[in-house]
């Protein structure tokens, strides 16, 4: 089933022409279309389903600096920052708090691994610290576990992701962007190399400048155009409960991981517990992604499903773009969670926290993170078709990073000044194998 998210309404008419068309309206298009409207230009946000109704809602909501790879560090302290502006900027609360994050576990090799990273926290002045066992154990007391270590990010967060992209979208709407959901992107008119319209179902809007943020489904789009875009999805089971005693705001352990709500409910999951299904999409590219299955072969299942046949890594071929596309078969991808993952996500915290003993499930979902091989994000403009930018391949960081990502993507897209160096986030890195390690995930 889906999360619960707040529903936003639709602008009825599609524009003629605008300055930037973005498409997919979670929340790094959302973000795109907010800061891009800021500042003055016309934007058509569109939407194959809801806005917000995919990925970005379907996540920790963790809003977090700590343990990230170091190309992304620049990006994730600026979209700190546009966090906390957003509130007083719409006038909607959009559920983040710099609550902090903590850490614990019981294995040695972790906590060496964590850290190590504290070189690179002290390259960029990331507020972290390590935590004895004691501490760790003071600060989940009601666990009554006793831990080896942990850390402590003091100055993360997190937000609310049945909240966040609707309230972008709202924002950027207010500030003159329209936003246009069950509004399939078939694809885009190219003349001479450039882009110079978005062809959707309900008609064509020129533009010369398009943001594809279309998470899970972005490579398939890139494909019809002849651009390769590696990208491949694991599937994972959340769950959210009923309103629970107060524990910590987020925490982390090897067993699972707790984030409390706006609402005292609590989101749980199990980090690193996936299932890679085998599709044509996950075949095409394989070559590309074998050293990341490799390194985390045992977190991950594989299995075959339906997304073998439907979906955004289903054999497609290449559609027409005046009948209906494989976009609109898929208005919003929802997964059916894992029963026994689900069953054995609240085991654990319920071994982990006592007081969640007589808590119920209020409601559990699947989702598809979409990761590149490096799990960097892709945040550039592509060679071969100008006034396109690609937003996608969040690798599982997307949610944190999402306005931050969206701010990005609209600078590259009206060429403003970018709000932090695009290089690490190029396109190009995934075709001219200079993309370097594989990232954090």
């Amino acid at each position: 089933m889906s999360p619960t998210i707040e529903r936003i309404a639709s602008d009825e008419r599609l524009p003629t022409e605008v300055d930037v068309v973005v498409i997919g309206a979670g929340i790094v298009g959302s973000a795109a279309a907010y800061f891009l409207a800021k500042r003055g230009h016309s934007v058509a946000l569109l939407e194959k389903g809801v806005v917000g109704a995919e990925q970005s809602s379907r996540n920790w909501g963790w809003c977090r600096q700590q343990n990230r790879d170091a190309r992304e560090l620049p990006l994730a302290m600026r979209a700190m920052e546009l966090w906390e502006r957003f509130n007083g900027e719409i006038g909607r609360d959009i559920g983040f708090r710099r609550t902090g994050l903590v850490y614990a576990s019981n294995d040695a090799d972790q906590i060496a691994q964590w850290e190590k990273w504290r070189g690179t926290a002290r390259q960029f002045g990331i507020d972290t610290r390590m935590l004895s066992g004691a501490e760790a154990s003071a600060m989940t007391s009601g666990t009554g576990r006793s831990w080896l270590g942990g850390v402590h990010s003091v100055s993360d967060g997190k937000a609310e992701p049945a909240l966040a992209a609707p309230v972008l979208a709202h924002g950027a709407r207010l500030n003159g962007a329209t936003i246009h959901q069950d509004c399939a992107a078939r694809g885009l008119d190219v003349t001479n190399g450039a882009v110079t319209g978005v062809i959707t179902e309900k008609g064509s809007i020129r533009t010369r400048s398009v943001i594809l943020s279309g998470g899970a489904w972005a490579s398939a789009f890139c494909r019809r155009h002849g651009l390769r875009f590696p990208q491949a999805s694991a599937r994972q089971s959340i769950l959210r409960t009923e309103i629970a005693p107060q524990l910590l705001d987020a925490l982390y352990t090897p067993d699972c991981a707790l984030t409390r709500r706006l609402d005292g409910s609590y989101t749980i999951a199990i980090s690193g517990k996936a299932t890679l299904d085998l599709t044509p999409q996950g075949l095409r590219y394989a070559r590309d992604f074998m050293p990341m299955f490799v390194r985390r072969l045992k977190a991950l299942e594989f299995g075959i499903g339906p997304s073998f046949f439907k979906g955004p890594e289903a054999l497609m071929g290449s559609w027409a773009f005046d009948k209906e596309t494989p976009f609109e078969r898929v208005r919003v991808l929802d997964p059916a969670p894992s029963r026994s993952a689900i069953a054995l996500t609240m085991a654990r915290a319920r071994a982990l926290y006592p007081a969640l003993k007589d808590v119920g499930i209020r409601e559990s979902w699947s989702g598809y993170v979409d990761s590149t091989p490096d799990a960097v994000p892709v945040i550039s403009p592509v060679a071969g078709l100008k006034g396109f930018v690609l937003a996608a391949g969040c690798s599982g960081h997307g949610f944190g990073l999402g306005p931050g990502i969206g701010h990005l993507a609209a600078d590259l897209a009206v060429n403003d000044t970018p709000i932090v160096d695009p290089y690490p986030f190029r396109h190009s890195r995934l075709i001219d194998g200079s993309r370097g390690e594989i990232g954090e995930f």
